[in-house]
């Protein structure tokens, strides 16, 4: 956001508009005032100058002579016909005079300068200070939206840390540090809630992996194995997000050959993807961590996508690519949710895989980041540092 634009600065704006304004229209009733009074001033001198000195009236101004009713009557008139030589008449139908009222004009404008010199004088000064007093609730605003901000990336550990007082900004800075808490408490109910289903489920599920194996050859069987596994690998998926959501893991550091491991994972996935690799890149990492990442990130792309799948290794960047339909609009946006679902079909969209990618990239410092080519298909892309 551009500096202009904070609220420090429009804080400054608004007092120095509002100071503009009271000194305009000081400076509009002053000039006013001293206009009426010079006015004032030069009638009283024109009648004193016709009582003392008559005068044969000559021709008169038509605008003097039209208001002279009768020959007891004394008109004055301002005569500002030429704004820079400005006169003051007196006149009755027997005589007439005039004030030259040009001094007077001299010290309207002088006065007006002082009261522009003073106002831009006092705008000077009242607008820094108004930028400076600005800056200590403008700066409590940015702790909050830093605060705010670190907890939509996820650290709801983050806190204001608001302190004592009655204004508004106390307010909203309690209101964020309250709202921390409360999603934290719910995301570790969550996630002890995922972790005991996840191991409550493991004993039964082992009993019922022991009877599946138990049970006669044929389709029925084949099936209900094949469900079982399916299960199990569920069970596995969820107490494995339930320790990355715990933070309870760490990398086991070595020395990686980028390429062969590639081309080992692939394999090892029984899928098939074309490796390319750039070089002999080489990557101090957890090996069985970035197994899981790849692994995860080759089976999404064949089930979610299209052939080819295409797995890319450059330097420590690690490319996978397959043909399909690409990854949805939310998921670009969000990034990976457990159980998300790309179509209206449930088990269709990106869910546990990619979380569970997306959970191991954080624990060996790797970013994992999505994206769709231009000319279609999903692409994800691992950095390893």
């Amino acid at each position: 956001m551009s500096p202009w634009r904070s609220l420090r600065w429009q804080i400054a704006a608004l007092v120095a508009v509002a100071s503009g304004v009271v000194a305009l229209a000081v400076g509009l009733l002053v000039h006013r005032s001293t206009f009426d009074r010079s006015l004032n001033l030069g009638r009283d001198r024109a009648l004193t100058a016709l009582m003392a000195d008559p005068a044969d009236p000559g021709p008169l101004p038509a605008a003097l002579a039209a208001q002279i009713g009768g020959p007891d009557t004394y008109v004055t008139w301002y005569d500002d016909r030429d704004p820079d030589v400005p006169w003051m008449w007196a006149a009755t139908t027997a005589k007439a005079v005039r004030i030259d009222m040009g001094g007077e004009l001299r010290n309207l404008r002088a006065l007006d300068r002082h009261i522009v010199l003073a106002s831009l004088g006092v705008l000077g000064l009242v607008v820094p200070l108004a930028a400076l007093a600005a800056e200590l609730p403008n700066h409590r605003l940015r702790r909050v939206a830093r605060t705010a901000r670190r907890v939509a990336d996820g650290d709801l550990e983050a806190r204001t840390s608001a302190g004592r007082g009655g204004d508004e900004i106390t307010g909203i800075a309690a209101a964020v540090d309250t709202m921390a808490a409360a999603l934290h408490d719910r995301l570790r109910t969550e996630q002890r809630f995922t972790a005991d289903v996840a191991h409550e489920l493991r004993t039964p599920l082992t009993g019922l992996v022991t009877s599946a194996e138990l049970l006669p050859e044929g389709e029925a069987t084949d099936l209900v194995r094949d469900r079982v596994r399916v299960l199990r690998t569920l069970v596995e998926n969820l107490l494995e997000i339930s320790r990355l959501d715990a933070g309870a893991e760490s990398a086991d550091r070595v020395e990686v050959p980028l390429g062969r491991f590639a081309g080992d994972c692939v394999h090892r996935t029984g899928l098939a993807a074309e490796v390319t690799v750039h070089g002999d890149p080489i990557a101090v990492t957890d090996p069985r961590r970035l197994d899981r990442i790849l692994a995860n990130l080759v089976v999404n792309a064949h089930r979610h996508g299209r052939a080819p799948v295409e797995v890319r290794v450059a330097g420590t960047t690690i490319t996978v690519r397959d043909h399909g339909p690409g990854f949805p609009a939310s998921l670009l946006a969000e990034g990976p949710r457990r159980f998300r679902t790309g179509a209206s079909e449930r088990g269709r969209g990106h869910g546990l895989g990619l979380t569970i990618a997306a959970g191991q990239a954080r624990v060996i410092g790797a970013r994992l980041g999505f994206a769709n080519a231009p000319e279609g298909g999903a692409v994800a892309t691992v950095r390893l540092n």
